[in-house]
């Protein structure tokens, strides 16, 4: 399985973003994280959901950022709102678990989100 991370950009504070993450293949069975890193820092944990719906936040991004998931599409999103600057980051997305009997770690390609004063 492939991932593919979209949505981000430059936007102002304030604004909005929705990240998608498409997988080539099912992610039914799998839990979806985005995590976020700046360069030079550790990456860090920006919310998760289940294979059953069931959601996790970075406690400081709770009540900004909303992560979902479209089986049907295969996609993981994260929406953003409220933007700050030091949202400003390469948002990754991960998604992981088990197939069938197998552990499986998939990554995506990061996207970036810039958020200007």
């Amino acid at each position: 399985v492939q991932l593919q991370a979209s949505g981000g950009g430059l936007v102002q504070v304030g604004g909005s973003l929705r990240l998608s993450c498409t997988a080539s293949g099912s992610i039914n069975e799998l839990n979806g994280i985005w995590f976020r890193q700046v360069a030079g820092k550790q990456r860090e944990f920006v919310a998760g959901i289940t294979a059953g719906g069931s959601t996790n936040y970075e406690d400081a991004l709770k009540g900004r950022f909303t992560i979902s998931r479209d089986n049907a599409k295969n996609t993981v999103y994260l929406q953003m709102n409220n933007l700050k600057v030091e949202d400003t980051a390469v948002y990754l997305c991960n998604v992981a678990g088990i197939s069938g009997r197998n552990p499986v770690d998939y990554w995506g390609k990061g996207t970036q989100v810039t958020v200007s004063s």
